[in-house]
This record gives structure tokens, C-alpha cells and sequence, in this order.
């Protein structure tokens, strides 16, 4: 079985500043990056931008400015949130990269060569805001416009010369690959939503424009350049090399196994991806998971509403571990789910500053008042204690299972069971009074939950990166460690040197008024 795992968040169109529902795909893609690496995985998880297209142009030559330059200083907007959000990505792709170039040319080359793709005319409804084409029944009126139903953008009659891709006939293949592959999109409401639209009939698909120029011009008619959506979905194969196919990080990491998107692109990533890519002869992805949207108080953000939470003011203000917990544990993935500024601050008091930071503060605080500052060492543990350890470690081949099947919530909800049966642990065993009466019992009850707080730690490590990095390095323990094998083993903490200082993990936040 590969060990390796390439994950992917959407390549965001910078069209504007970074927004919670950004935030919200690149934690929960990171999230599952970590944790694979904590199976031992050789992890390639990517993010980027995505640079082409009308509505980049439009809104360059509004700034007086070249659309290069313009993207330039948008996507350092998201680079730069990939670190705010403390994001373990190991690449960043623009599509107005020289690779990213000659990919999309590869992939229409050998569409070109299928036989997939022709030339005609294209007439229809059209989104500038969406880059998306829509169909009669999925527009309305709406105060005198014409608008999308799902996105309520504006939409407008176009007609053009168009290249075409075959769309047509790729509706039965598309059918028996979901049949065969009954775990390709997730959750599984988004798959019946994509398996009714795929068998009402699917039509040809307009994958180049002539009205704006900005973007990769298509091979030997460079008066059409190629539309967003082609271009835009090869970057999760630009990123490894294509179109050379022999190159090892390709062959290594090819197809992808998880693609994590917005429930609002799924159709993209759902039916035009994995055509475009049996058509071209190569692998379609493993799977895609199609997230909801983020509410604020129940209604979805926008300007007019004046209910967008912004994730760099919340994380100046709270902190970035605070946002990443928050967001993933109140947010059922895959559903919408909304958020609201005092959920945020009851989660991090109860969650995170009275059970998981409340625990480690006293613990260590034990130690190093009675015990020199350092870990007792293994001592004869009675049943309760080793119940306590063994109960998380018989529990990990079921916490693999719902992070593989992409089941957070669960995982957290586990994890988080733990912290509280550790802090039930301490008090009920009084290590306090057994100080007085039975001082290796004592050191029996520090070494247990010591272990238990590395072993929560280690699983809660994806979710909260830095708060559990300070807990595991008071420890002295290696980061290197951070793995399931370390979970198992009792032996892997130094006993003979002294605890570092531990700061307070996660303040509690008391009320504004």
C-alpha cells in the first residue's frame, strides 16, 4: 500500500481579500495533512491561486494596472494567509505560473488528440463573477436581472465562437465511475445531488473565450484564450510536473486522494474534472469532498448584510489555534454550519482553556512543586490507571477510520472525551493526598496522566498545532515523534531532565461588556 497522500484545498480567485470560508477549506485541508503525516504518510498538501479570466481583467484595468502585477499583489494575500493560519502546505500554485502554463497546454493537447474537443458556437447565459455557464431552469429574475439561483450572481447573454469539449458523451462513463468509485464524492448528499444532474444528460462544455484576453491562448488560435474552468482545475496536476508523466513526484502522488472544495464548485470537480482527465488518458482523482458554507448567525455573510466575520481579525484577536478548533469542531463538515462571536468564545473557554489547557497547567504545576520538575518514571500501575491509557490507545484504529473517511467532527468530539477523562483521572485520584500517604502510588498517578496528556496531545496536534507543540516540548518531546507508534509507547519521555516552563496554552476570554 503508497504511503503517500496528496491533498488539495481549492486555488482561490483573489479577486478580492481572503474571507472565512477561505480560511475555513485550508484548515480542514491542513488538518488532514497533518494527521496523515502523523500516520507516517509522505504528505503533499497544495494550495494557490487562480489568476485568469474576465473578472480579473475587468478588475485590473478598473486599478489602472497590469493584470500580472494585479494578481501579483492579490495572491501575496493569500500566501501570506496560508502562514496567519499556520497552514503545513508544502506547495503554492498560481495559475500565471511558467509549469502551470505548460500543463494546461499538455492537457488540451491530448484532449485535442482524443478527438474531445471541437470547434463551434457558444450562446447562453453567463456568469463574469462565477466564470460559470448556466442552464435556463438555474437562472431568475430577480429586480430587474437576470441572476443565478445558487450563487445570485448576475448573469448576462452571450454568444461567441467557442472551442468545445465532449461532454456529451462522457454522461454513461461518468455514471459507472461513480458506481465503481461509491466513495469518490463526499458527503454522500453531494454525490446524489451530482449522479441526478449527470443522468438528466449532460451538454458539450464552451472551454475557451474570445472576449478577454487574459489567460493561456490556445494552441494555433491564439485569439481564444482557454476558459478558467480547464485551466483552473489542471493546477492540481501542474503541481506535479504534468504533462510529464514519468517524473517521480507525478508517478508518486498521481492520482490525488482528496480534493477538499466548497459544495459550490463541486460540479466542477465532480464532472468536468474527472471528464476532462478520462478524456486526456489519466487517473481521475480518489475523492472529492464538497463542504458547506459558513454562516454568520445563521445567514450566509455578505457586505449588504454586514455579517462577515473576518479570520485575520478574530485570530489577532484570539488567536490562531482558537479560529482552527472553533471553526472544525462547530461546523459539521460537509453541512452548513454557522458561527457567531459568542460560540467562539464559549468553545474556547470550555473546550480548550477548562479541559485541555486547564489540565496540562495543573499537572505540570503538580510536578514540578513535588517532584523536582520531572517525570516520575514508570511505576506499577494499578487497573484504573492503565484502563485510563488503554482505552485511547484501543480507540486509535477507530480514530483512523473517521479521519480517513473525513468524519472530523467525530474525531474531535473523541478526542476531546479523552481531555475530560484525564481531568476526572487527576481529581479523582488525588495525587495530592496520595503525596502523604503512598508517595510511589503518587508517582504511579504523574506517569499516567503525563502519558495521557503526551498521547492527547499527539491526536489533538492537527487541530491545534501550536498549543500542542508547547505542551509536547515542555515535555522534551521530539517533534520528530509526533506519530501513532508514539502513542503506544511508555517509555519515550526523558525522566532525568527537568520539564521546560509551560506559558498558559489558551487564556479564558471574559465577556466585553
Amino acid at each position: 500500500m503508497s504511503k503517500n497522500f496528496y491533498i488539495t484545498t481549492p486555488i482561490y480567485y483573489p479577486s478580492g481579500k481572503p474571507h472565512m470560508g477561505h480560511a475555513y477549506s485550508s484548515i480542514v485541508a491542513d488538518i488532514f495533512a497533518r494527521f496523515k503525516r502523523i500516520e507516517k504518510y509522505e504528505v503533499l498538501f497544495l494550495t494557490g491561486t487562480d489568476e485568469h479570466g474576465q473578472k480579473i481583467q475587468k478588475e485590473a484595468k478598473k486599478n489602472n494596472k497590469d493584470p500580472k502585477i494585479f494578481c501579483d499583489e492579490l495572491s501575496d494575500n493569500f500566501r501570506s494567509l496560508t502562514k496567519k493560519l499556520n497552514l503545513s502546505n508544502d506547495d503554492f500554485i498560481r495559475t500565471t505560473e511558467t509549469r502551470h502554463y505548460e500543463s494546461v497546454i499538455g492537457i488540451w493537447n491530448r484532449l485535442i488528440d482524443s478527438g474531445d474537443i471541437y470547434l463551434g458556437k457558444y450562446s447562453g447565459w453567463y456568469s463574469v463573477s462565477d466564470e460559470a455557464f448556466y442552464e435556463k431552469d438555474e437562472i431568475e429574475d430577480k429586480d430587474g436581472n437576470k441572476v443565478s439561483k445558487s450563487s445570485g450572481s448576475r448573469v448576462e447573454w452571450l454568444e461567441e465562437e467557442s472551442y468545445f469539449f465532449k461532454l456529451s458523451i462522457w454522461g454513461d462513463r461518468l455514471l459507472e465511475f461513480y458506481k465503481n468509485n461509491p466513495d469518490f464524492i463526499l458527503p454522500s448528499s453531494r454525490k446524489n445531488e451530482v449522479v441526478k444532474f449527470v443522468e438528466k444528460g449532460l451538454k458539450d462544455l464552451s472551454i475557451s473565450r474570445t472576449s478577454f484576453s487574459w489567460g493561456i491562448p490556445v494552441p494555433k488560435n491564439n485569439k481564444h484564450v482557454i476558459y478558467v474552468w480547464l485551466d483552473a482545475l489542471t493546477n492540481y496536476i501542474s503541481a506535479l510536473n504534468f504533462p510529464d508523466v514519468t517524473n517521480t513526484k507525478f508517478k508518486n502522488f498521481w492520482p490525488a486522494d482528496l480534493h477538499i472544495i466548497g459544495k459550490d464548485i463541486l460540479r466542477f470537480h465532480a464532472i468536468f474534472w474527472p471528464a476532462f482527465l478520462l478524456a486526456a488518458k489519466l487517473s481521475p482523482p480518489k475523492r472529492v469532498f464538497g463542504h458547506g458554507w459558513i454562516l454568520s448567525d445563521d445567514k450566509k455573510m455578505s457586505k449588504s448584510l454586514g455579517n462577515i466575520l473576518d479570520p485575520i481579525e478574530i485570530i489577532n484577536k484570539y488567536g490562531v489555534d482558537q479560529l482552527r478548533y472553533y471553526l472544525v469542531k462547530e461546523v459539521s463538515l460537509g453541512n452548513d454550519g454557522s458561527i457567531s462571536m459568542d460560540n467562539l468564545k464559549n468553545c474556547i473557554n470550555s473546550d480548550l482553556a477548562n479541559n485541555y489547557g486547564n489540565l496540562c497547567q495543573r499537572v505540570f504545576s503538580f510536578i514540578k512543586k513535588n517532584c523536582n520538575n520531572k517525570i516520575p518514571e514508570n511505576t506499577n500501575l494499578n487497573k484504573k490507571d492503565k484502563n485510563l491509557l488503554d482505552n485511547l490507545i484501543n480507540n486509535l484504529p477507530h480514530l483512523i477510520k473517521l479521519m480517513n473517511n473525513q468524519n472530523l467532527n467525530e474525531y474531535i468530539k473523541v478526542v476531546l472525551s479523552f481531555s475530560f477523562e484525564a481531568n476526572k483521572y487527576f481529581n479523582d485520584s488525588e495525587p495530592w493526598t496520595e503525596k502523604k500517604k503512598n508517595h510511589k502510588r503518587m508517582e504511579a498517578i504523574l506517569f499516567t496522566i503525563i502519558q495521557q496528556i503526551k498521547n492527547i496531545s499527539i491526536l489533538l496536534n492537527p487541530i491545534v498545532p501550536d498549543a500542542t507543540k508547547k505542551v509536547l516540548t515542555t515535555l522534551n518531546f521530539p517533534s520528530k515523534n509526533i506519530n501513532f507508534d508514539s502513542i503506544k509507547n511508555m517509555n519515550n519521555l526523558n525522566h532525568k531532565i527537568e520539564l521546560n516552563n509551560l506559558e498558559i496554552l489558551f487564556r479564558k476570554i471574559e465577556d466585553d461588556n
